[in-house]
């Protein structure tokens, strides 16, 4: 055991990582080593904002990996090639990685461990991502998998206060001596352009430090934090955003799920009163731990067929849809202005990702949430398998929420939050000088308004792809039949 190899894959962090930890025990040689694998290094499943994000994590990561006497090791290839050859050429006796429960990586950890077993290497994998073992809260439910928030908090409660965050390693046994650089990549060498939106503008940089940083200035308004209710926060807002905005350093793992819980739970205990689950601070967290494990216990859970917990809905394949929708030629400038956002910054407000979602579904273009699913994939920096399918199947009713009739309008949602439109000026410039009454509705503004202010509807901005209120009574009808259908087995 005195070399030993930490993988990472996500918990790309120094504290809360018992990964490193068993690593570091007892080694005179670690190995620290990131891979980069072809299966994620593709500009057609994962965009350019979130490649960006891991590349400054992975920088970060060597940087405090160095001051603690080590470094990170960067190979390439697919993990069962590259390992099998590492192992044996670093004669590696025990090798630790974060357990991942998602399909692919519960693949390749499988077949990671049996090759190392065969060779003789030690396998450590502890549970760090989420805050509970996902396998414990099924078996504490009798092996049913929890398909509401309700039952899934109940057993949560049962299971009791997740482990402490463990503090991060003060020194590291050195690497081996090493035949070649094995340095991190930069975005060119790994096949991608550079990103549209400057970086620092208003993506988060990835890393431990922003996340903690982060994590501890939204926390320092105590009674803002105590006080949250995600419902009521505002998707129009963008600087800053109304929400915590964590979601990308939770999902690599710069920021533990069990730090931002127990820093949570310490601002509760000094303001006292706090809103609770599931809108609170609290209650977010808790909604990632419930959608991972049924995620994790749910076969097929990523598309339609074959999942037991989806509805089976008659969707259209419509590629002008779909690619109106994604690349915000919709006509519906708060559709569009979201998407925008989405495209070159990587993220949304969820009211945001709520209000698109649905109307590529059942709200107007009945486009099947396999597809919006795809392209939240490729262009979210906080992409994260199971909480992306289930949010695709919850807005577009499939799973987890019946209420279809309850459709967000293009046009007077964001009204509400922004009359005045500065949220859809910033992300269509084209449409900056119309009038606010004109601002969420261009095709009403008449013709010498619209020339005026330099957006004529139809030439320098889109007609609406669709009559919303026609679109809807067609989407509800259709929506009908579906559950009719599906409540009778068929």
């Amino acid at each position: 055991m005195n070399r030993t190899m930490l993988w990472f894959r996500k918990g790309l962090r120094m504290h809360d990582n018992p990964a490193l930890l068993a690593a570091a025990r007892d080694a005179a040689r670690l190995y620290p080593t990131f891979i980069v694998d072809p299966w994620f290094v593709n500009p057609k499943r994962v965009g350019v904002n979130r490649m960006r994000f891991l590349l400054e994590s992975l920088r970060e990561l060597d940087g405090n990996l160095r001051r603690l006497g080590s470094r990170l090791i960067v190979l390439w290839g697919t993990p069962q090639e590259v390992l099998e050859r590492a192992l044996a050429d670093w004669q590696i006796g025990r090798l630790c990685f974060e357990r991942d429960t998602e399909p692919y990586a519960r693949t390749r950890d499988e077949a990671i461990r049996s090759l190392a077993e065969r060779a003789g290497v030690q396998v450590i994998c502890p549970t760090a991502h989420t805050l509970y073992d996902p396998d414990e809260l099924i078996e504490l439910g009798r092996g049913k998998v929890p398909t509401t928030y309700g039952v899934f908090g109940r057993l949560a409660a049962k299971m009791g206060e997740p482990d402490a965050p463990v503090a991060a390693p003060s020194h590291l046994p050195p690497p081996g001596e090493l035949e070649a650089e094995y340095g991190i990549p930069t975005l060119a060498q790994l096949g991608y352009p550079e990103p549209e939106c400057p970086s620092g503008q208003m993506i988060p940089p990835g890393g431990e430090a922003e996340g903690l940083r982060r994590l501890h200035a939204y926390l320092s308004d105590r009674q803002r934090s105590a006080g949250f209710a995600k419902p009521d926060t505002d998707p129009t807002a963008f600087d800053p955003p109304s929400t915590t905005a964590l979601g990308a350093h939770l999902k690599f793992g710069c920021l533990s799920a069990r730090t931002f819980y127990a820093e949570v739970q310490k601002v509760y205990r000094e303001v006292g009163k706090h809103t609770e689950p599931p809108v609170s601070l609290m209650g977010q967290i808790l909604w990632r731990e419930f959608f991972y494990t049924v995620g994790y216990a749910t076969p097929n859970y990523d598309c339609m067929e074959g999942n037991p917990v989806c509805r089976q809905i008659p969707w259209e394949d419509n590629p002008e849809y779909l690619a109106a929708w994604s690349e915000a030629r919709t006509g519906f400038p708060w559709i569009d202005a979201a998407m925008t956002q989405l495209r070159t910054e990587g993220w949304l407000h969820h009211l945001s990702r709520h209000a698109v979602a649905c109307f590529l579904t059942r709200g107007d273009l009945w486009v099947s949430w396999e597809k919006g699913q795809a392209v939240f994939e490729r262009l979210l920096v906080d992409q994260d398998w199971s909480l992306n399918a289930s949010n695709w199947m919850w807005l577009s009713a499939s799973a987890f929420f019946n209420a279809y009739y309850r459709v967000y309008s293009p046009i007077s949602f964001a009204k509400k939050y922004d009359p005045e439109g500065s949220y859809v000026r910033r992300y269509l410039p084209q449409l900056a000088r119309l009038p606010a009454e004109f601002i969420y509705e261009p095709w009403k503004a008449p013709r010498p308004v619209q020339k005026q202010a330099g957006c004529v509807v139809g030439r320098d901005y889109p007609d609406p792809i669709v009559d919303h209120e026609q679109a809807k009574a067609r989407n509800l009808e259709r929506m009908r039949l579906a559950y009719e259908q599906n409540a009778k087995g068929g």
